[in-house]
């Protein structure tokens, strides 16, 4: 499948799923829903921008290339698709670049347009929150974007300056600021038009919340972080308790298009997901050695039980576990994803870690546990797992009142393991900020059959086959789309390769 096929189904996905739900009163295909003229009210938008937006979280790009790069997932043995991302070549993560500027940003800016005049704010709260939401994504990801000029193509500016992640951070910060003073008491949203929470306000409102909770605490490694604020903003402020999420309920999985994103990655004639994707050894033997219930959720066990394999290792024509069967003819654990599941953007546990980090900062472990407790059982919970055991005493997720740094990779590590087949780009920006879980120097291709033994259960490992690529560093972010660059005469220099890493990318690790 080429670019311009997924292109194709992303869109008729939109599509077919807005159609679906009895939406074509609102939207006929005689007409452009991004011209404002020609519909009866922006807030038709909406839907479309929700599942633009998760569809992006979890599609071509942010579905697979962070999967492979916290090492969920490594490249098969028998398929080619993703060497590039276990080989750590430059990848610019195109489609999700496009999908999220010329799509879903444009969508909101509509929105907010279409309801400058109007007492009703609430779908003006709801696209900027969105908004928000999304170029701090951006920003995230490649860094450097245009921001302050992006999106005024109307106004004559075609070619938008690129400007600097912390300046974006900081203008970021004041729009959330302005959009939690705005009054929802007599604004309303049709439950309709919102997949996400179904015109809930006081929702969002806590969506608005966490989201400059997570903004704040993102800077936590640069001069700009203040914990005493974050402390008095956690303690003075309510946060979301019901995930933002598309429901597993809007998916049809018998239906192509219509399928959970990474569904029809699976399903698919290219099976792409069936194919191409087996288990990280760093993954799976983390899960298996501490019997973390999560791993059958997560794959599909080989007979004999879960195995995963180095990653970056597909060239591999060795035994390196000495069964007599050469790594390449080995079954490995493959990625389980159902066709009724949620599509994350914002998920409870997501949250309640980051209360957990902001308390663990300050010493306050009694907080911090209760915090940490909460996000793991609600990981539990979203994998439909009553059983807490990991986190009571003796569970290997016990809350273990270390040191400051020792409390904040506990944190990071149930994160890792809680946003697996969830909330894939989130991991890689998170480990690019705690450098948890760490990098384990290990030179796997040099003997095997020693690394097999003395596997650093709980690390990251560098490619086999990536390792002279990054001088044994993981990636920090995607190369800027070549499109991009050549069609703006104020864009910067492409980067190098993968290890640019954006501004809040400080603390010391690879």
């Amino acid at each position: 499948m080429n670019i311009m096929n997924r292109k194709i189904i992303t869109i008729l996905s939109i599509f077919i799923l807005l159609f679906s739900w009895g939406c074509d009163d609102y939207l006929d295909v005689n007409h452009d829903p991004n011209v404002l003229g020609e519909i009866p009210d922006a807030k038709v938008l909406l839907p479309a921008a929700e599942i633009n937006l998760a569809n992006n979280l979890m599609g071509w790009d942010f579905g697979f290339g962070p999967a492979y790069w916290v090492e969920y997932w490594t490249q098969s043995y028998t398929a080619s698709q993703f060497k590039t991302l276990c080989e750590y070549n430059e990848v610019e993560f195109r489609d999700a670049y496009t999908g999220l500027s010329a799509g879903v940003l444009t969508d909101l800016k509509s929105i907010k347009t279409g309801y400058a005049d109007s007492e009703n704010k609430g779908y003006t709260f709801v696209a900027e929150a969105l908004s928000i939401y999304t170029w701090q994504l951006m920003t995230d990801v490649w860094g450097n974007i245009p921001y302050s000029e992006a999106l005024k193509g109307s106004e004559g500016i075609s070619a938008p300056k690129f400007d600097a992640g912390k300046d974006i951070y900081a203008d970021l910060l004041k729009r959330v600021d302005a959009l939690l003073l705005i009054d929802l008491s007599n604004s309303t949203i049709d439950a309709n038009y919102d997949f996400i929470y179904k015109g809930d306000l006081d929702n969002w409102k806590l969506f608005a919340n966490s989201l400059k909770l997570k903004l704040m605490l993102r800077l936590s490694e640069t001069s700009d972080y203040d914990n005493a604020k974050l402390l008095t903003y956690i303690n003075s402020t309510e946060f979301l308790n019901s995930s933002a999420k598309i429901p597993g309920t809007v998916w049809d999985d018998k239906k192509e298009g219509k399928r959970y994103p990474m569904r029809e990655f699976q399903e698919g004639g290219a099976a792409y997901l069936s194919t191409n994707v087996i288990a990280c050894k760093s993954f799976i033997d983390y899960l298996t050695k501490n019997s973390d219930p999560r791993v059958d959720k997560l794959f599909t066990a080989p007979t004999g039980g879960h195995k995963g394999a180095f990653f970056g290792d597909f060239d591999s024509k060795f035994d390196t576990d000495a069964n007599g069967t050469t790594d390449d003819k080995e079954k490995f654990s493959t990625a389980l994803f159902t066709g009724d599941m949620d599509l994350m953007l914002m998920s409870d546990w997501e949250v309640n870690f980051y209360v957990a980090e902001v308390y663990a900062r300050a010493s306050d472990n009694v907080n911090a546990k209760k915090y940490f407790d909460i996000a793991v059982k609600a990981s539990l919970a979203q994998q439909g797992i009553s059983s807490t055991s990991i986190v009571e005493a003796g569970g290997y997720a016990d809350w273990i009142n270390g040191t400051i740094e020792a409390n904040i990779k506990q944190i990071a590590m149930q994160k890792w393991v809680a946003n697996a087949n969830y909330q894939h780009v989130e991991s890689f920006l998170e480990r690019n900020r705690t450098k948890y879980p760490a990098v384990n120097e290990i030179d796997i291709k040099s003997n095997r059959t020693f690394a097999q033994q003395n596997f650093p259960v709980g690390d990251l490992t560098i490619s086999v086959n990536g390792r002279a690529k990054t001088n044994g560093f993981l990636p920090a972010s995607p190369i800027y789309p070549e499109t991009i660059l050549t069609r703006n005469i104020n864009a910067p220099g492409q980067k190098v390769d993968l290890l640019e890493k954006v501004w809040w990318n400080k603390k010391v690790g690879k």
